[in-house]
């Protein structure tokens, strides 16, 4: 079929190129490390070996770039060298954060070896062959790219930096609060009354008139819901009787402080700070920083401006004494010296809150990629929403779209057609109750949602493309309450959202009162201002419902999303602290970056992904370097070990202009060559780290897997 090119064997040999990228398909439960590049394959008539693939854009969930492939002969010693282009769908999974490649197309390909009215056969060809496969790559190489590539930035608009309320509290505390003030609603076949409005399990015992507060091992009891409350020695029948069981999936941690925490309840937005007695400071080196070492909040003091700094759902506030009044910070009008922060510190984690840095860049690049999934067209008719009477909507603010306010479910009327967003999937009914179909086009009108709607965050969710029984869908990190705003990313809008309480009440999502802390491998995670020995709890299980935030599941007690908030033991353990570059996190957060579309609710809506497990699996490419690059043109470029640069010419390296021999020639005059090998440096210093950060979360993985329980 190729006969006419010069060496005949390339054709055949690229045609393989995408074996190279297939290891077994990635598992829910377990992230399958990436094995590294380059790639290689034997052949009987050969060897080609893949370079890691460059990006060149990647919108929605389409990915387009270009990879440097090498082909040695049976016979020859000498590789030909080429580049291929590709456009992909992609179907990203953020628990095992890899990218899977799927739908290649190979819009061009350049081979110097060979002569080019050949290319298009060969394109052809590829075309034909690369539905047959599956690839991959790591979601860290791909985020370490993708600041070369032109990408246009949502970042959310109008968001609320009000400051809580903030309570300081100078003894182990912890917050426990209410949506409003407390709603009694009767527990069926007992004389016990339950406060229906607040995560937390809270019950009021008629005959003791009592209220007592689960926290786990022990009970806490108070006559007056706000307080003070104390270790119930002994409890009621019918309250002992409740005692929810812990999940077996909640991790265990041997906790060493066994003092009782003073309990702080609260009727309206508010956050806890926890000082472990008197503040004790520590320098942050290379700053005017000082921070807080006994506390678990991110808790630092200016001297050059003697304010203190404090850092709540990704928002800074500032204030002159710690009793406040505090102030909102943008992230890029912070104190100079907090870009000075050593990354390999106690806290690196804040660089990713501080404009500028590499790490604020990585997490906004994080917030723009989508988890994707392919859904079965008819997958609709599982669908259920139920009402507390009859729908009822209100009109969402500066819009004509309107949305029901007296259901879990996110439900919007637009144009007398209804559209629903269930786990992360779109939905369309002609009626409010349903039926229901998926949905394979999304009116442009929903996605002018202001952030004062409750139900803001599925503007986040996307329909991408269609086929008769198939429909292509993502969602970003702001639907589960992750937004780009600035320079930098945030937890939740800062509205704060009515609940529906009629026969049934129905919370929304909330920014403030979780002690939210930011991983870069695992997101936002939730937690206690302060942990106890003996008494601990997690958020609405056993029955009682579900967490507070994240999608909404059709509940009878509502808190909608279920990611319990895990228990930490002992000030900055480090559990929450997202680790910086230099290391992994010390421990895994629990639970709150889970795949949606991977839920076992929702497994059944999938499309089963393709089966690999009887190709070929490819090798690393022993003794063979990661250092093979191709530029826009299609010329291929290596990188030595000293920092120059080689170029494939005539079938062979030729020594090019070094990167900063070249920026100097710039400055005099531009040329094509100089802006190509520019470019090919950053593109060797983003493909560096994104090979760190794979690394660093396969680190985490192992050391997670290997971590034992213990109670």
């Amino acid at each position: 079929m190729f006969s006419k090119f010069k060496n005949t064997g390339v054709c055949i040999f690229l045609g393989l190129f995408l074996l190279l990228l297939a290891p077994n398909v990635f598992t829910q439960e377990i992230a399958q490390e990436e094995i590294g590049w380059p790639r290689t394959l034997e052949h009987l008539k050969g060897k080609i070996t893949i370079y890691q693939p460059q990006v060149d854009s990647f919108e929605n969930n389409i990915i387009e770039g270009r990879f440097a492939v090498s082909v040695i002969l049976k016979g020859e010693t000498e590789p030909v060298f080429g580049a291929v282009w590709y456009k992909a769908r992609v179907e990203t999974d953020r628990d095992t954060r890899m990218v899977n490649i799927l739908d290649v197309k190979i819009p061009r390909t350049r081979f110097p070896d060979s002569a080019p009215e050949h290319e298009k056969e060969l394109s052809e060809f590829l075309e034909k062959e690369i539905p047959k496969w599956n690839m991959n790559i790591s979601l860290d190489r791909l985020l370490a790219g993708l600041d070369l590539a032109e990408k246009e930035r949502t970042a959310a608009e109008n968001l609320k930096n009000d400051p809580p309320k903030i309570f300081i509290e100078y003894d182990p505390s912890i917050l426990v609060f209410i949506d409003g003030e407390p709603i009694m609603e009767k527990i069926e076949n007992s004389s016990l009354e339950r406060v229906v409005n607040t995560p937390f399990l809270v019950v009021y015992e008629k005959k003791s008139k009592a209220y007592y507060l689960n926290g786990g091992e022990l009970w806490m009891t108070s006559s007056n819901i706000t307080g003070p409350w104390k270790e119930a020695k002994s409890l009621p029948r019918e309250v002992s009787q409740i005692t929810p069981k812990e999940p077996e999936d909640m991790p265990q941690i041997e906790a060493t402080d066994n003092r009782l925490p003073k309990v702080i309840v609260a009727t309206e937005p508010t956050e806890l700070i926890v000082i472990d007695g008197k503040p004790e400071y520590a320098p942050i080196e290379g700053t005017d920083l000082l921070y807080v070492t006994n506390t678990e909040s991110d808790l630092l003091m200016d001297m050059a401006t003697q304010q203190y700094l404090v850092l709540l759902s990704g928002r800074w506030y500032a204030s002159k004494s710690m009793n406040g009044p505090w102030a909102y910070v943008p992230s890029d009008k912070l104190p100079e010296s907090c870009n000075n922060i050593p990354e390999d510190s106690e806290n690196g984690h804040l660089l990713s809150f501080i404009a500028g840095t590499e790490q604020a860049k990585e997490a906004v690049l994080d917030a723009q990629i989508p988890q994707t999934s392919a859904i079965k067209r008819d997958s609709g008719k599982d669908l259920k929403v139920e009402y507390d009477g009859s729908p009822k909507f209100e009109k969402a603010e500066d819009t004509d779209v309107e949305y029901a306010v007296n259901t879990s479910s996110a439900i919007f009327k637009v144009d007398n057609v209804y559209y629903c967003c269930s786990e992360a999937v779109w939905y369309v009914s002609k009626k409010p109750d349903g039926p229901w179909e998926v949905c394979d086009k999304v009116p442009d009108e929903i996605y002018t949602i202001p952030p004062s709607c409750p139900h803001y965050n599925t503007k986040y969710v996307y329909v991408y493309d269609t086929t008769p029984t198939v429909v292509y869908v993502g969602y970003y990190p702001g639907y589960m309450g992750s937004y780009i705003y600035g320079p930098t990313i945030v937890y939740g809008t800062g509205w704060y959202y009515h609940p529906w309480y009629g026969r049934y009440y129905y919370p929304h999502h909330w920014t403030w009162g979780f002690h939210v802390r930011w991983n870069p491998w695992y997101g936002w995670s939730f937690g206690l201002s302060f942990g106890s020995g003996p008494f601990r709890f997690t958020v609405g299980f056993g029955g009682w419902g579900r967490g507070w935030w994240g999608p909404a599941y059709p509940r009878r007690y509502g808190y909608p999303g279920g990611h319990r908030a895990a228990y930490r033991a002992g000030y900055r353990a480090g559990y929450w602290h997202g680790a910086s570059r230099g290391g992994p996190p010390r421990a895994t957060p629990y639970g709150n970056r889970s795949n949606v579309y991977n839920r076992q609710q929702n497994i059944n809506r999938n499309v089963q992904r393709p089966q690999t497990q009887d190709r070929q699996r490819p090798n690393v490419a022993q003794g063979q370097r990661n250092n093979v690059y191709t530029d826009r043109n299609g010329d291929v470029y290596k990188r030595q070990d000293n920092g120059n640069w080689q170029k494939r010419e005539n079938g062979k390296w030729s020594s090019t202009q070094t990167p900063s021999t070249q920026d100097r020639a710039q400055t005099r005059q531009p040329s094509t060559r100089t802006s190509s090998s520019s470019t090919l440096e950053r593109q060797h210093q983003s493909r560096q780290h994104g090979t760190t950060r794979t690394r660093q979360f396969q680190g985490t993985q192992r050391s997670s897997g290997a971590r034992t329980r213990r109670r």
